[in-house]
């Protein structure tokens, strides 16, 4: 890690401007997280139009902030009332809320707060060591070891993913096809338009995100059940005691290894890295409170896991332009809307944007904590805010911020057709965050294809003639081949399954 590039991020980092988005981030983050129903995707897809007036760096702290304090704050909601506010914090319920029960919520939530804090702080050092390096790697590759590559990032995000494979794959393809539809820049020919004028520059990234994980998301929520078991007795003891530290201490490491090294992989993320740090954890603990019986290492584990997987998605992303979840997809659509491409050239022609993102995760921690324990309180309060009350408002932005951004009408009937169609994807079993990743990848896919087609005069033999694009392809094959057999089709819905014995 360069120290004096570190020390020009944290200059940039520590402005006003800065420290204020870096704040406004993880309150928001953690106040999503806390409200069930609503989460980072569709919230960072809702405050999109607004980074349009804000700079690079202060867009990408603010929504940054946002997603690492959403995995804090859905620990909240799991702890107190058994509802995950994220997807990575289903696990954190099964023990979290038994802890609750016994009269530990504080020491719960405490050690939560702790092995976020540890493990983000770690993966963001994750962040600035292996940049560099993987920037080098990627600027050696050519067109055809980027198209393969996109390609088993796209494999890896349907086979790590929730839900059908087969389901998330045509998603993907959905996607890919939504991202054709326009002016083809190198022949000038309008493609998959139907003859609307409207849909000449193609479909707007912040359209297909507020209306499939905005308005679509609002839909969705109106007409799930709203009965929570809160936990109404005042919250105490959040300073644990010098037994339960070393408890959670070799926890809180195994999460945080664990989620540092899965939130790396496309498609894995928060979610699937504390799943995996539970399933971890059943092989060490032993004794009374065993873990499903309120064991705090039920709780420290996965919640250091979907910290550090939340912050090293940011490597994938930055230095190779590949969203390694649907969050990371909107980050590179934020910073596309800034005129700044992801990739291998994103840290020496934006160097400040780079390292004062990287110095503002670990103020961005330290905030999380300073701030959210003493509010515990407030969080509890606004459990107990109807969601009914919510739906309006979520509405109202989406259609401000759509017609905000280019002042068109059309645009505002295209959210309305997304959000029915995202709707329509959840009642049919579709997963849609695999769509986002078609959607934002595929202009990318299809340049390096046509790159490496004008290359070799037209053939495909050049894919499979380089050595790294075809081990990249026929891993591709082997990863899609492996996930439809049987039995770990099975296994890999068991992993999903699991936290619904809470």
């Amino acid at each position: 890690m360069d120290m004096s590039q570190l020390a020009l991020g944290f200059a940039a980092a520590l402005t006003p401007e800065s420290l204020f988005y870096c704040f406004l981030g993880a309150f928001l983050g953690t106040a999503i997280g806390v409200l069930p129903g609503i989460g980072a995707t569709a919230t960072i897809a809702l405050l999109l139009p607004i980074t349009l007036s804000l700079g690079p760096l202060s867009a990408i702290i603010m929504l940054s902030g946002i997603y690492y304090g959403s995995q804090y704050g859905g620990s909240t909601t799991a702890i107190l009332i058994r509802i995950p506010g994220e997807g990575s914090s289903v696990v954190t319920a099964i023990d979290g809320y038994r802890m609750a029960q016994r009269g530990e919520a504080g020491v719960a939530l405490a050690t939560a707060a702790i092995g976020s804090v540890v493990a983000g702080s770690f993966a963001t050092l994750l962040i600035g060591a292996l940049a560099l390096p993987l920037s080098a790697v990627a600027l050696k590759f050519g067109a055809p070891e980027y198209f393969a590559l996109i390609t088993l990032g796209l494999i890896a995000s349907v086979t790590l993913a929730h839900g059908s494979v087969p389901k998330s794959l045509a998603m993907v393809i959905v996607g890919i096809m939504l991202s054709m539809v326009g002016t083809d820049l190198y022949t000038g020919t309008r493609r998959l338009t139907f003859g609307e004028r409207s849909l000449a520059d193609g479909i707007s990234f912040v359209v297909i995100s507020v209306g499939i994980f905005g308005l679509g998301e609002v839909i969705r929520t109106i007409g799930a059940p709203t009965d929570r078991d809160l936990i109404t007795a005042k919250v105490q003891g959040l300073f644990p005691t010098r037994a339960q530290f070393r408890q959670m201490a070799a926890p809180i490491l195994r999460g945080t290894a664990i989620g540092s090294l899965l939130g790396l992989l496309p498609g894995a993320g928060a979610t699937l890295s504390s799943f995996a740090a539970y399933a971890a954890e059943k092989r060490f603990v032993r004794g009374p409170h065993k873990l499903g019986h309120g064991a705090i290492e039920g709780v420290a584990a996965p919640e250091a896991a979907n910290n550090a997987a939340a912050q090293t998605s940011f490597i994938p992303m930055l230095t190779l332009g590949l969203p390694a979840n649907p969050v990371m997809a909107l980050m590179i659509g934020a910073l596309v809307i800034q005129g700044i491409r992801p990739g291998p050239n994103v840290i020496s022609a934006n160097p400040t944007l780079f390292w004062g993102l990287v110095a503002s995760m670990w103020i961005g921690n330290l905030i999380l904590v300073v701030l959210n324990l003493p509010l515990i309180r407030l969080w509890v309060m606004l459990l107990r805010i109807p969601y009914r009350y919510l739906a309006p408002a979520i509405v109202a932005l989406c259609v401000m911020g759509v017609y905000g951004t280019a002042f068109s009408v059309a645009e505002v009937w295209l959210i309305t057709g997304f959000a029915a169609f995202g709707y329509a994807l959840y009642r049919f079993g579709f997963e849609p965050a695999p769509l986002l990743m078609g959607f934002v990848l595929g202009p990318l896919l299809e340049e390096q294809l046509r790159r490496a087609l004008i290359i070799s005069k037209g053939s495909p033999l050049i894919f499979v003639e380089r050595p790294i694009s075809a081990a990249l392809l026929a891993l591709s094959v082997l990863v899609l081949a492996a996930m439809m057999l049987p039995r770990l089709r099975r296994r890999r819905a068991t992993v999903f399954q699991e936290p619904e014995a809470i």
